[in-house]
């Protein structure tokens, strides 16, 4: 058996049971019917054949006259006993409604269904002696007509218990290959509780009244609903196993709405300001700035800077849709990340000349794209200078572990408080808007750096203290092949 199969025959267990039960006991019902059938069927024949023969002996009677002994021998050897009788009526007379459907020579008889007891006689043979008389005045005698069934009823005795041997071999056999074929019918709904588990990150067989309220609960799910859950009380195990899954599904796919809407929202604030910037100053050229030089060149100076702080923006706003596509490419190289440390240590330092810059740095070789991993040790060096007073130290350290390397960023800057750490890689998130205001910056930086350790199997390491500094950390893989 297969791992799926295997997973069907887990996930549809119980309904399969259930349903296979259910139509064990449906088929268990229609055979109990259709033998209660064959047994009405087989006294109306009974009782026809009865009829008919009492009816043929009357008329013999009223023809021959009453048999002798020796006659009365013979007729009990066919089935047949015809006796004159002193004793007290017996039997049960016709309707009135009824007695014009029978023939005027037994139309006016008392009937009965006689089973004479034999204590060692067993329940199989029972129903062999099973006899059918009639008494009615023959000739004006009183007479009692019975008729045997022996033979008869050990032929339909005998088609009885072939039927029922059928019967029970069937549903024995139902009980096997109806599970089978249920568990194949009902593996669709196993393969989509697979696959929205998968979806999910996470790790049957459904009455219609359950799968008619998920498909109502999933139609009505939208853009402005994915807060919709599906009910998870009353359902089947596998039902409830789908609808966990889906619904965790939902829960991220609400979660990512959520963030792209708040991103959408951010992007178009950061937008606005240098805009509304660019569109002052353009009013303050047409205005006053044409024929006033001090004013031009500030125009122009702060125009320039907000069309930058806009490129730059754009530009990492393209990085994260790209990487969010899973369109970036990676060209993987070996390198020594020791020396990029030194290469972004002196290009820093020709740049900045406000902050002590200081390099530690051991030979490390990794294996990973060279200009995106400079780009997050650029950004982790920027957001240290963005956030250290001038004068301050900045120290860049290059360490190995048994199985990683560490490139290190530490400052003697403002620090993050505590609260806002888990939230420093969201996008356009700044702990303080205040200073972040005065530092510059659009909050994608540390989101950036956050994708690329990520993308090389790394991740980013923070410790950061109040008025003391911060050490930001990209952990990545060592390469120890030459």
């Amino acid at each position: 058996m297969s791992k799926r199969q295997e997973k069907v025959h887990t996930i549809g267990f119980s309904i399969v049971s259930k349903l296979n039960v259910q139509l064990w006991v449906r088929s268990l019902g229609l055979f109990v019917l259709l033998n209660l059938v064959y047994l009405a069927a087989s006294g109306a024949l009974l009782f026809v054949l009865g009829e008919r023969k009492a009816l043929q002996a009357v008329q013999d009677v009223e023809l021959l006259g009453q048999p002798t002994e020796t006659e009365n021998r013979w007729l009990v050897e066919q089935g047949l006993e015809i006796l004159p009788t002193d004793s007290p009526p017996r039997g049960v007379a016709l309707p009135v409604w009824f007695r014009e459907a029978f023939p005027p020579e037994t139309r006016e008889a008392l009937r009965m269904v006689n089973l004479p007891r034999d204590e060692d006689v067993s329940l199989f043979y029972l129903f062999d002696n099973l006899q059918y008389q009639l008494e009615l005045n023959i000739n004006e005698n009183r007479t009692t007509v019975i008729i045997h069934f022996s033979s008869l009823i050990w032929v339909l005795k005998t088609l009885f218990l072939v039927l029922l041997v059928a019967q029970l071999v069937n549903l024995f056999r139902m009980m096997i290959t109806r599970a089978d074929l249920i568990r194949q019918v009902l593996r669709p709904i196993s393969e989509l509780t697979e696959q929205a588990q998968t979806l999910s990150q996470e790790k049957g067989p459904l009455s219609v009244g359950e799968m008619q309220a998920l498909a109502g609960t999933l139609d009505e799910i939208n853009a402005a609903r994915l807060d919709t859950r599906i009910d998870l009380d009353g359902t089947q195990d596998e039902l409830k196993d789908l609808a966990v899954a889906i619904n965790r599904l939902l829960a991220r796919i609400n979660e990512s709405y959520r963030l792209q809407a708040r991103f959408v929202s951010d992007a178009s604030h950061e937008l606005r300001t240098p805009i509304a910037a660019i569109q002052g100053y353009a009013n303050l050229l047409d205005r006053w700035g044409k024929n006033d030089p001090e004013a031009l060149q500030e125009s122009i100076d702060a125009i320039k800077e907000e069309a930058a702080n806009m490129k730059d923006l754009v530009e990492q706003l393209l990085f994260l849709a790209r990487g969010d596509n899973n369109t970036m490419h990676l060209d993987l190289e070996r390198f020594d990340l020791g020396s990029l440390a030194e290469t972004i240590f002196k290009e820093t330092e020709m740049i900045d000349g406000g902050h002590v810059f200081e390099l530690e740095a051991s030979e490390c070789f990794v294996f990973a794209d060279h200009g995106l991993v400079k780009q997050a040790g650029r950004i982790l060096v920027d957001n240290a200078i963005k956030y250290t007073p001038a004068g301050g130290t900045i120290r860049i350290v290059v360490t190995t572990s048994d199985s990683n390397a560490w490139f290190t960023v530490q400052d003697s800057g403002i620090g993050i408080p505590p609260e806002d750490i888990p939230y420093i890689f969201d996008r356009f998130y700044r702990a303080d808007e205040s200073r972040a205001r005065a530092t510059g910056g659009t909050g994608l930086g540390l989101s950036i750096a956050k994708w690329i350790a990520e993308r090389h199997g790394g991740y980013l390491e923070v410790l950061s203290r109040e008025d003391f500094g911060s050490r930001i950390s990209l952990v990545m893989p060592r390469s120890d092949i030459s």
